[in-house]
């Protein structure tokens, strides 16, 4: 008997504790349409509640792969007004946000965010992708260009239980794909036919792809022109072919970050 009132009592306190959405009441399902007064009729009719939406959001977000060094990431926190900020960032936090209010997943088309290391870039695209996710129920995934890669690679190995396209399916088929940090990996023919095949599908899906690069968006240097290569620094071209940066423009509008890298500058200056 004792056991069982303990049992009871604990039933009744989790209950208590247990938050309990006031238009669902817990069954994830609320009504709609209107009370009549004249019949005092009520429409059976119901809805996926909201509350139902938020966990959803919230698993998609989760299974995004945002990396912890951002899950702090967001539109509303990026930093464009500090001291010396070049106008640029202001521009391409505007073109952020215009870009997930105007969002449809019809269109296709996608970001390339570039600038040199501090600018903002990740910070930016993490924060459009969780908007999207949390606020539009978009699915999105997140990965970094070399971390990709190196999955691919490691597919090949005959001791891991998993496929090249178990790999990348999720990168084929999520409505928007985050890549950060495009041609951080030196070329090879595998690299430029990975990075092909990965543009080319979601472009001939028609889906959002947003992308990072350190690199300026130049042409290639020409085949012979490897004292030129030698004497500038490299580019987007370069990195990863002018077929694929060609195909980037097609997918794409462009956004540059100017400036300083502010990570440097704030961490000097909070020593001073």
């Amino acid at each position: 008997m004792d056991l069982r009132r303990i049992t009871e009592a604990g039933v009744r306190l989790g209950t208590a504790e247990k938050e309990v959405c006031p238009l669902c009441g817990g069954t994830g399902w609320k009504p709609v349409g209107t009370r009549s007064d004249r019949t005092a009729d009520v429409s059976r009719r119901v809805t996926r509640c909201d509350c139902q939406l938020q966990t959803r959001n919230r698993n998609l977000l989760e299974a995004a792969r945002i990396p912890r060094r951002y899950e702090h990431c967001e539109l509303s926190s990026f930093t464009a007004d500090f001291p010396g900020a070049h106008p640029s960032l202001a521009r391409a936090h505007l073109v952020a946000s215009r870009f997930v209010d105007e969002y449809d997943p019809r269109d296709g088309t996608g970001l390339l965010i570039i600038g040199q290391i501090g600018t903002g870039k990740t910070h930016l695209a993490v924060g459009i992708i969780k908007e999207l996710i949390l606020n539009r129920g978009i699915p999105g995934l997140f990965y970094d260009y070399r971390e990709l890669l190196k999955e691919i690679q490691n597919s090949y190995n005959a001791t891991v239980q998993t496929t090249e396209l178990d790999v990348l399916r999720p990168v084929f088929e999520t409505d928007v794909l985050v890549l950060d940090e495009l041609g951080a990996v030196k070329p090879t023919e595998w690299v430029w036919d990975t990075v092909s095949l990965i543009l080319n599908t979601r472009y001939n899906d028609n889906r959002t792809t947003i992308i990072t690069t350190n690199f300026e968006d130049q042409p290639a240097a020409a085949v012979n022109g490897s004292v030129a290569r030698a004497t500038r620094a490299e580019t987007l071209g370069d990195r990863i072919g002018e077929r694929m940066r060609s195909r980037l423009h097609e997918m794409c509008r462009v956004i540059k970050m100017e400036g300083e890298d502010f990570r440097q500058k704030f961490r000097s200056a909070s020593f001073r």
